[in-house]
């Protein structure tokens, strides 16, 4: 397909796209294109996925069931783990993993690997954008070479561009149509169409002059985030030594009108972006005889707070005259933020693993979370257990991990033996009780 007759295509509603992971970036962008009137193929390896978006059942907790149901029973929406697909699609989209190695140096094979089934599958005039996050110049380096040498030359017989995903599970505030799309092409004419193509389905696009650009973008993004957590995870540690509540200075802190912007600290990172996101970049920039030293020193603040969370609750055993090896701990919160199902590199599944380590007796419950998932790094086979008051008193310690809504934290305080608070959800009612300590 010519770029003309594409983009022709793409603002009638005709073009027919293919995204390529139908994880917590893929699927919800199924869901919006499907619901603008796209008929949308949905790609994945994982089998047990297909099965369930075939038959209409959610595996992501903010995705409803039923949207899922319309678009598939209206043959808008077909899942599907045959790649051999793609040669019906005028438009690939890839939202595969990119995660870090145990070195923590990028992790691409899976962009490598789609990069390998689009040029084997797709076809020419096709419009081939990759989301995942990765470094400056991956768009180039990986897909551009292995693309030309199938379809040809790219902005005339295929067309190439990044637009890194901003998802925030959870955030009624900004679903998927409402977060600006930033986008970068490797040719004008790539740029063109998939700003066009965003521009039917994103309320506001954000063309850049490269994919390079888009590219660090994201990487800038999410590297603020983690320096700033850093910053207040470490002064939360000075404060709790000088008897201040690090959780007031920050309020405080906030009313100012100007020039301030608030950020929490917590048990470490987790999520799919701001515990790895860095990472890419840092690696990127040892080609150029650049070392990032905010990057790796904020990645070092944020990656040792679930030693420290483990820590503070050793210490308050201790003063209850318990050791941590034997003790029964009952956590709160498996998923990486709050009222989400989302359990990528969440913090809490280090703490676990620490705590088990130290001969610790672990139990947990969250409402996302029933059962606490396989994941490259970790593999518990632990069940959330109910929330009652027997299992509350039956345990020495309750550590706080996910502060999700819907639970009475004062309630659980109030029975606990000793109660962890990792995020200020005591704030209201710390000073009424005597067993709380926060992490």
């Amino acid at each position: 397909m010519k770029k003309e007759e594409l983009k022709q295509a793409i603002i009638s509603h005709q073009a027919t796209i293919g995204i390529i992971g139908m994880g917590y970036v893929g699927l919800p962008l199924v869901m919006r294109f499907g619901s603008c009137g796209f008929t949308v193929y949905g790609f994945d390896i994982d089998r047990d996925k297909i099965v369930s978006l075939k038959t209409g059942k959610s595996y992501i907790a903010h995705i409803p069931e039923g949207q899922i149901q319309r678009l598939v029973q209206e043959g808008l929406f077909h899942p599907t783990d045959d790649y051999n697909r793609l040669s019906e699609v005028d438009v690939v989209v890839i939202c595969v993993p990119t995660p870090l190695s145990k070195t923590h140096e990028p992790d691409l094979r899976y962009v490598r690997e789609t990069s390998r089934q689009v040029s084997r599958y797709g076809k020419r005039g096709q419009l081939v954008i990759l989301e995942s996050t990765t470094y400056p110049g991956t768009t180039k380096e990986i897909l551009l070479p292995e693309l030309s040498e199938a379809f040809g030359e790219v902005g005339r017989d295929f067309f190439l561009a990044y637009s890194p995903e901003r998802e925030d599970p959870g955030n009624p505030r900004f679903s998927t149509e409402k977060i600006p799309k930033v986008v970068g092409g490797v040719t004008p004419a790539c740029r063109e169409l998939a700003t066009a193509l965003y521009g039917e389905v994103i309320e506001k696009v954000v063309p850049v002059s490269s994919t390079e650009v888009a590219e660090f973008t994201k990487l800038l993004e999410n590297i603020y985030r983690s320096i700033n957590i850093a910053l207040v995870n470490e002064l939360k540690i000075l404060a709790t030594r000088m008897g201040i509540d690090i959780w007031e200075v920050i309020e405080a802190a906030s009313t100012k009108p100007f020039g301030f912007q608030p950020f929490y600290p917590g048990p470490g990172l987790g999520g799919h972006c701001i515990p790895i996101d860095p990472f890419y970049l840092s690696w990127k920039a040892k080609e150029y005889d650049f070392a990032t030293r905010f990057i790796q020193l904020s990645g070092e603040i944020n990656t040792s707070m679930p030693d420290y969370v483990v820590a503070r609750l050793a210490d308050g055993l201790n003063e209850h005259r318990k050791s941590l090896k034997g003790s029964k701990v009952l956590v709160l919160g498996i998923a990486y933020k709050k009222n989400v199902d989302d359990v990528r590199e969440s913090p809490s599944l280090v703490i676990i693993e620490k705590l088990l380590g130290k001969g610790a007796v672990i139990s947990y419950h969250d409402p996302y979370v029933p059962e606490i998932p396989k994941t490259r790094k970790h593999a518990f086979g632990f069940r959330s257990v109910p929330l009652t008051d027997e299992t509350v008193k039956g345990v020495d310690a309750v550590l706080v991990l996910t502060d999700h809504d819907g639970i009475d934290y004062k309630k659980v305080a109030s029975m606990s033996r000793l109660f962890v608070d990792t995020r200020n959800v005591s704030q209201d009612f710390r000073n009424e009780f005597d067993n709380i300590i926060m992490a």
